[in-house]
């Protein structure tokens, strides 16, 4: 990997004048822009109704280890997951078998992401079952083990309260050594960093420059507890940007985002811009960034944020 890890993130498959039977030709076009653009990973939603902030509860979701499969045929590159995928939906072996093998049909670019869910409706809709949020983060925790000894050892054995695996097999083996990478999603400081600590590769947090410093100090501090090198995880965050290549793309973003993005973010920056405003990112430990395609939503916007890249790798 060259510079910061960059990756492209598509929870929105609504895009003007794409009818239902064209919508993966699209998808994996943007997927491919992000790949030619020195992206390192590209990402979807593990969800089944859109999500607030994205859009409303009625627009198209393509369920993801379906699309993630399709996409390793359509890319050669970049690696492939979810962001990330919730606990609650499937039994977490399922879950290992499914990237096993999207690491198998990618050539071992799979990523493994989860967290704890939190979308109710979906829930509701789907008649999955919705504890509250520390029964969840009891789940999140033994689904972390199951995959660690799925992935590293051939037939494991694990009892806990929610989930079991009785000398598991998982064949093929995944193609990528001691199997994917882990990417615990969520950046609560109680419990979501303690598990970043003892079994992720990769974390991803939202917010500001003070929530990634915090958030950093109290992951090293886990880390010390835990007995491992904080430097051995990838802090992710999703980027604090907004890319325009002028004042035209600019308009068209201003149209698309949400209000309540546009204050997070402020307004859209040229990729020089960009790359300073990133920059404090990184010097505070900020090791990557996710883009979204709500704002990165066509070949010459993902280039240009492949600019942001190349001006922070030099």
């Amino acid at each position: 990997m060259s510079g910061p890890f960059f990756g492209f993130h598509m929870p929105n498959f609504t895009f003007e004048g794409v009818a239902p039977a064209g919508l993966f030709a699209h998808v994996a076009g943007l997927a491919q822009a992000a790949e030619d653009a020195g992206f390192d990973m590209v990402s979807v939603m593990d969800h089944f109704y859109q999500i607030r902030g994205v859009g409303a509860e009625t627009e198209p979701m393509l369920e993801a280890y379906t699309t993630l499969g399709a996409l390793s045929q359509r890319t050669s590159k970049v690696l492939l997951g979810a962001l990330v995928s919730g606990v609650t939906y499937r039994n977490p072996a399922l879950l290992v078998k499914q990237v096993t093998t999207l690491d198998v049909l990618s050539g071992g670019r799979a990523i493994l992401g989860l967290g704890a869910a939190w979308n109710e409706d979906e829930h509701r809709g789907f008649g999955f079952d919705f504890p509250r949020v520390g029964r969840r983060m009891d789940r999140l925790e033994e689904a972390l083990r199951i995959a660690q000894s799925m992935f590293a050892e051939e037939r494991p054995t694990f009892e806990g309260r929610h989930f079991r695996i009785d000398r598991a097999l998982n064949v093929p083996r995944p193609l990528q050594p001691g199997g994917p990478r882990i990417l615990v999603g969520g950046g609560g400081e109680q419990r979501t960093l303690r598990l970043v600590a003892r079994y992720a590769d990769i974390s991803n947090w939202f917010g500001g420059l003070d929530a990634m410093k915090r958030k950093g100090e109290i992951l090293e501090r886990y880390c010390l507890e835990e007995g491992r090198d904080p430097a051995t995880i990838l802090r992710t965050a999703m980027a604090p940007v907004m890319i325009a290549t002028g004042p035209e793309a600019a308009r068209r973003l201003a149209e698309r985002i949400p209000e309540e993005r546009r204050r997070l973010v402020g307004p859209p920056l040229t990729p020089e811009q960009a790359a300073d405003k990133l920059k404090s990112f990184l010097d505070a430990g900020i090791a990557g960034f996710t883009f979204g395609n709500p704002n990165l939503f066509d070949r010459e916007l993902i280039l240009a944020a492949g600019e942001v890249k190349r001006l922070l790798s030099a």
